[in-house]
């Protein structure tokens, strides 16, 4: 074997070490919680003590492999109910908003979590799932949203669509504006500045994995008061903007 690759597989060794510890603590903490999960979760909406919980797991499955959260502006902006609006290039993402913000909100995220063992317990019934190939459950999970907003919820999206693995952001879908616009909600842009770089989204053993701070920022709201769907464009690119511009 050329001596290339002996360093390049030395080289990659912490990270590997590191995703691992990650994915043990994840699990563990899963494992640890999910009756409390389960318990907190019965009846209905909104699980508000299941909320405080998830807090504190995201705060257990960040800290502990030594990744600490930095805000840049304020995070507890929803003195009424918004619409969180955030570019995506990392799994951290989600656990980092359950840190960043202390307020209730619901995600709005892929129906393939629906698959995922234990995990989706608890996250379909807190959040709203949707199949973005199907228009029948993008009708349903809007009808969804727009129901959370008006008993005084906040909704998080991603309107890129899916996970980049950089800070290349996509072109935003017209949902979350649409959505903002026809309950007259203000939209906050958020900003996840580097968490690509602490937990990559790829190749397991090439990707980014490692301890860091995650640097966020929170945005001032964006108001909808007023507006109709024909602002739906421009509304989109403003926000657009403002997130990219603080990357």
């Amino acid at each position: 074997m050329p001596k290339t690759s002996i360093y390049t597989y030395l080289f990659m060794l912490p990270r590997v070490i590191w995703k691992l510890f990650f994915i043990i603590n994840f699990i563990i903490g899963l494992v640890v919680l999910y009756p409390l999960f389960y318990l907190l979760l019965q009846g209905n909406a909104p699980y508000t003590k299941a909320f405080a919980l998830m807090r504190f797991w995201a705060c257990w499955i960040l800290h502990v492999p030594g990744i600490f959260v930095h805000t840049k502006g304020n995070a507890n902006v929803a003195t009424t109910p918004c619409v969180l609006v955030a570019n995506h290039a990392s799994y951290l993402d989600i656990i980092v908003s359950y840190v960043v913000f202390n307020f209730y909100f619901v995600f709005v995220g892929k129906s393939e979590i629906r698959s995922a063992p234990l995990f989706n317990v608890f996250f379909k019934r807190m959040n709203i799932l949707v199949d973005r190939g199907n228009a029948s459950s993008g009708a349903t999970a809007y009808k969804a949203c727009s129901e959370r907003l008006q008993r005084g919820e906040s909704v998080f999206l991603f309107p890129e669509g899916g996970i980049r693995a950089n800070s290349d952001m996509r072109t935003f879908k017209n949902g979350a504006f649409q959505l903002a616009i026809d309950n007259q909600v203000p939209i906050v842009p958020v900003t996840f500045r580097n968490n690509w770089k602490l937990l990559q989204t790829g190749a397991f053993f090439k990707c980014y994995g490692t301890p860091g701070i995650a640097q966020v920022v929170v945005h001032n709201s964006v108001p909808t008061l007023g507006l109709t769907k024909e602002y739906v464009p421009q509304l989109k690119k403003t926000v657009f903007d403002v997130i990219k511009n603080a990357l």
